[in-house]
């Protein structure tokens, strides 16, 4: 069999990690001579890389992250109570093997959104699928889907979701259908899903902010009492790029 045809029936195979590495060797002036367990090492590894990249491109494109971070780029020198700690052993994903939530509060522009985003695509990097959304934007596709026959459709899609992120939760008062429509998603996830919510009001508010004592003891109950913390605090990060600019 030639070289050539070695590399079509690759291709057919749709091994591409594997047709690339091998097209490289046969290149004039490839010096490295294999053995013949590290060349067939050496083709499996490119394989299991380009599969993990390629894969971790579609998680990415479907998670529709409000920004593009890595966990690398996190921030720690700016004063903001972050605990490098703590965010170093959720860098793990071990809370959504064990479904387990974030909260992330504090005031406006401290970085909030970023942090999630972050955690979020190291969630993909483990290969976890992760959706961001507003939180005003889910809960109003939630009541178009109500109206027009598709919210058991949404509510399941929500439910598949490995990790589902809620930016800039509490930023407007909800209503009582919004209310339940909350506690329907985080129902459906309890135990099974893991979510991280930002807010700018404290975790501690959340029961005021409900301001439906049923309602509200139901969600904090699936959100709150298995989930990590992460109180931020300090200056707006946007304002202090602007005056430094």
């Amino acid at each position: 069999m030639t070289n050539q045809a070695t590399l079509e029936k690759m291709n057919l195979m749709r091994l591409h990690g594997m047709a690339n590495a091998f097209r490289l060797i046969l290149e004039p002036g490839f010096s490295h001579n294999f053995t013949t367990d590290e060349l067939v090492a050496h083709l499996i590894d490119s394989e299991w890389d380009d599969r993990h990249n390629r894969k971790l491109e579609r998680l990415v494109k479907a998670a529709n992250f409000r920004y593009q971070i890595v966990f690398e780029q996190i921030d720690f020198q700016q004063k903001r109570n972050l605990d490098k700690n703590l965010l170093l052993r959720l860098s793990n994903c071990d809370w959504v093997k064990k479904a387990e939530n974030i909260l992330i509060s504090g005031p406006t522009g401290v970085g909030k959104s970023s942090i999630a985003c972050a955690l979020g695509h190291q969630a993909c990097i483990h290969g976890y699928s992760v959706f961001y959304t507003r939180a005003t934007k889910l809960f109003s596709k939630l009541k178009y889907a109500k109206a027009d026959g598709s919210y058991a459709k949404e509510l399941k899609k929500l439910q598949k979701k490995n990790v589902l992120i809620v930016d800039d939760f509490g930023l407007h008062p909800i209503d009582e259908e919004t209310k339940l429509n909350l506690l329907e998603v985080l129902e459906d996830r309890y135990g099974c899903g893991s979510t991280i919510m930002t807010a700018q009001i404290p975790v501690a508010q959340w029961h005021d902010f409900i301001a439906n004592s049923t309602i509200a003891d139901a969600v904090l109950d699936r959100l709150v009492h298995n989930s990590f913390r992460i109180e931020m605090n300090g200056d707006s990060m946007r304002k202090m790029k602007r005056n430094s600019g």
